[in-house]
């Protein structure tokens, strides 16, 4: 199997365990934290746990920030996972209010009223349409779950799944070569490890 795919370190990731489940079905992959490293990569994945504006702050900091949004314009396949996804949106009300990446429209809110936050655990995905990250998975199935925040897009085009918790909420985005998932597959098991698998067989594509 031929391309890199860059997971980004920026201080705010499960990087190894992504790592370990896409070499264990033969992608090549760098852990990388500079623009440098995204160059020659064939695919990326920001990865994120913690707060929405530590990871904005170590981006910018890094010069990664204008990185990212400069490979998914060039048609790169990029995946967020969790925090990562979020990161993808215009602005989280995290802290305030907080600037993200801009790739996709809309914002990240927080779950309201008496839920218990952090969501946390197995649930399911009802997915919208036909994704090449879901190839393979069955609709409703499970994955983990850990978060305080969702995203909210502008635009319904943007939703390729959703998953109830006092209500729905967008659980898996995708626009062209962007997907943004806000479970771990890291930690969903065979499931989990399909989508990372379905990911690498789609940056192998382009």
């Amino acid at each position: 199997m031929g391309w890199v795919i860059a997971i980004i370190d920026y201080g705010m990731g499960n990087l190894r365990s992504v790592q370990k489940c896409l070499e264990k079905n033969g992608f090549r992959t760098a852990i990388v934290s500079s623009p440098d490293g995204l160059a020659g990569a064939g695919g990326i994945i920001l990865p994120g746990v913690g707060a929405f504006e530590d990871a904005v702050v170590n981006l910018r900091s890094r010069g990664l920030h204008r990185a990212i949004r400069e490979a998914a314009d060039k048609g790169q396949p990029v995946l967020g996972i969790c925090l990562g996804m979020q990161l993808f949106f215009e602005v989280s009300e995290e802290g305030g209010s907080c600037e993200g990446l801009g790739i996709f429209s809309g914002r990240v809110r927080r779950f309201a009223g008496d839920l218990k936050v952090p969501h946390m655990g197995w649930n399911r995905v009802e997915l919208r349409g036909a994704n090449p990250l879901f190839e393979g998975i069955p609709d409703g199935s499970y994955f983990y779950f850990v978060h305080s925040y969702y995203v909210e897009p502008a635009a319904e085009e943007y939703i390729a799944g959703e998953t109830e918790y006092g209500g729905r909420f967008v659980s898996a985005v995708a626009d062209r070569n962007v997907f943004g998932v806000q479970f771990h597959p890291e930690k969903s098991s065979d499931l989990g490890e399909r989508l990372l698998y379905n990911f690498g067989k789609l940056v192998e594509s382009c």
